[in-house]
């Protein structure tokens, strides 16, 4: 039974379904902090390393994720989204009983599928609790799971991983999100859609899936922060993906220290770019200049990857963890915006799926070929005859430019974005 009505509890419902977001990435993401680890027991190389981290997740999660977004335009919301966490709960520990390489990847996938099932509807469900000029600040606060969810997989797996091994680290991952599902089932209730959305949001007709995707498509601003967005989280995941590795091979960090430095620069700084930037452009846009929603990202991304290319090629560590924690400041300013923007460019039958949607993109594109392309870029470097250590990071380097090219995207959409607002959806 839910506790009060919708009104009353809208933060209730916030709380707990940022919280599944950060356990869902803790899930998702402790695997880099493992990288060394599974390398040694597995004798993997970096290409496969990317898999395991990457795109194991990303092989069914992109399209199921539609599949169950389509669902969740018509049934309960939040139903699903207990139910995928449970799933991909499950499957984490599972993939702590591995005995191979291909057990390893099975594992993973079920992991990506449970998160297919569970998190395609919280953008949807947040959006018919909150009014659209508090959107990009409610979607920021859903946005922090990445960071916190770094932070602890990070830290807390490398010192449950130490103590006890890789196993444990992912056994301990599993539980919380057992228990948040079972809190979420018997607190929080199914919010009515378009209740903030007016004439729009009173309409029960569910759009087909090509009308959707067409909108994303059509709409130059949606194109737009889409592809931006990929091409920065494909950046963002694969150098999260492989820096404790990194701060290991080259600095002979112990695997405790790797993943403390790698949670913490991905975590606090992360935490103040995404709830600084959406409250900054809700602000904004409340005065008249809906264009900062992607200007913002336009300048940041900008400035990232340089600065990025130059932080990673030094060689003094501690100057290293500064400048990539300053990195982290800026790095994020285009989650909290980028879903805002979505959310109120699309009816209410529409939320769902396009959130399963541009995961899907986002997943293939950023947590899919990030780690795996970053990866592979260090195994050339190394089969060159490059030190590990050296490869790593100039891999690290590259990749870090794609985020000019990200920028651009965002330039092009901040040149439509108050003529696509003013559309009906």
């Amino acid at each position: 039974m839910a506790i009060g009505t919708i009104k009353e509890r809208p933060y209730l419902a916030l709380v707990l379904l940022t919280s599944i977001g950060v356990v869902g990435f803790v899930d998702r993401i402790i695997m880099n902090v493992l990288a060394e680890p599974l390398k040694q027991e597995f004798s993997l190389s970096d290409t496969q390393l990317g898999i395991v981290t990457g795109l194991a997740f990303a092989v069914l999660n992109v399209g199921l994720g539609l599949v169950v977004a389509r669902i969740a335009e018509r049934r309960r919301r939040i139903a699903l989204i207990w139910v995928g966490t449970v799933l991909w709960s499950a499957a984490t520990a599972v993939c702590g009983l591995a005995a191979s390489y291909v057990q390893l990847l099975l594992a993973r996938i079920g992991v990506g599928v449970g998160e297919a099932v569970g998190l395609p509807a919280t953008y949807s469900v947040v959006s018919d609790y909150f009014p659209r000029e508090k959107r990009a600040t409610m979607m920021a606060a859903l946005n922090l799971a990445p960071p916190l969810g770094a932070f602890i997989g990070a830290s807390g797996g490398a010192l449950i991983a130490q103590l006890y091994g890789w196993r444990a680290a992912l056994f301990v991952a599993a539980v919380p999100g057992l228990i948040l599902a079972l809190l979420l089932a018997l607190f929080v209730a199914e919010p009515r859609r378009g209740r903030h959305d007016g004439p729009a949001g009173a309409s029960d007709t569910v759009p087909p899936l090509g009308a959707v995707i067409g909108r994303y498509l059509r709409w130059p601003t949606m194109r737009n922060m889409l592809m931006g967005s990929s091409l920065a989280g494909m950046v963002g995941f694969g150098l999260n993906a492989f820096l404790a590795a990194y701060l290991i091979r080259r600095f002979d960090f112990t695997l405790v220290e790797a993943g403390l430095v790698a949670g913490l620069v991905a975590s606090l700084p992360a935490t103040l770019s995404i709830l600084g930037s959406g409250w900054l452009a809700d602000r904004l846009a409340s005065r008249g200049n809906p264009r900062a929603y992607a200007l913002m990202p336009a300048i940041t991304l900008c400035l990232v990857g340089p600065l990025y290319a130059f932080a990673i090629t030094r060689d003094e560590p501690a100057l290293i963890v500064v400048l990539v924690g300053l990195c982290g400041i800026i790095q994020y300013t285009y989650l909290g915006p980028t879903q805002g923007t979505f959310q109120n460019m699309l009816s209410p039958r529409m939320r769902a799926t396009g959130t399963a949607f541009t995961s899907m993109i986002y997943t293939l594109v950023g947590g899919g070929f990030g780690p795996l392309l970053l990866g592979a870029v260090s195994d050339g470097y190394a089969a060159r005859g490059t030190d590990p250590g050296l490869a790593l990071g100039f891999a690290m380097a590259s990749m870090a430019a794609v985020y000019l090219w990200a920028s651009a995207h965002y330039w092009l959409a901040s040149r439509t974005i108050e003529a696509d607002l003013a559309r009906p959806i």
